[in-house]
């Protein structure tokens, strides 16, 4: 049997071009966010949510490298393809409502902390995390980011 090192794992380019194309889309998630709200977050690197999405950026990629590598009739690029339909399904869908309760809840919360404080009681609610899910368009372009990215690795590698 060959001697395999964690580094042959990182330099398979079904895992490296995946995680660059996450990487990307989370950069421009930075840079997007602060051309739109004119702050910048460096938090965004590593957050959820917002433009474009580096979930679909990512799953979009390791299915182009599959079929890249594989071949695109092989089984391996079709597990990738469903893989990453379910995670694109997922995130403008269950992860997108988790958002939208998120803004309800804080709703609520706000409420209860301001009577909580004229009570003057030492007990407040924790704010939830608003930007998990997607919108149609940034799972679209994250989409076509990893292809990009996997494309881009294709023609400069092979």
């Amino acid at each position: 049997m060959p001697e395999i090192s964690i580094w042959d794992t990182f330099l398979n380019p079904v895992v490296l071009v995946p995680i660059t194309a996450w990487l990307i889309a989370q950069v421009l998630k930075v840079i997007i966010n602060s051309l739109m709200n004119k702050k910048f977050t460096p938090g965004r690197l590593f957050g959820d949510g917002g433009m474009p999405s580096g979930h679909s950026a990512t799953v979009t990629a390791v299915a182009a490298m599959c079929g890249i590598e594989a071949g695109f009739g092989s089984p391996l690029f079709a597990l990738a393809v469903m893989f990453a339909i379910v995670v694109m399904h997922d995130a403008t869908g269950v992860r997108r409502e988790t958002g939208k309760q998120a803004t309800a809840i804080l709703g609520i919360v706000q409420v209860i902390n301001e009577y909580i404080t004229e009570k003057d009681v030492n007990i407040k609610a924790d704010k939830l995390k608003v930007l998990v899910g997607h919108n149609h368009l940034q799972v679209f372009c994250g989409s076509i980011l990893g292809i990009l990215v996997s494309l881009g690795y294709y023609w400069i590698f092979k």
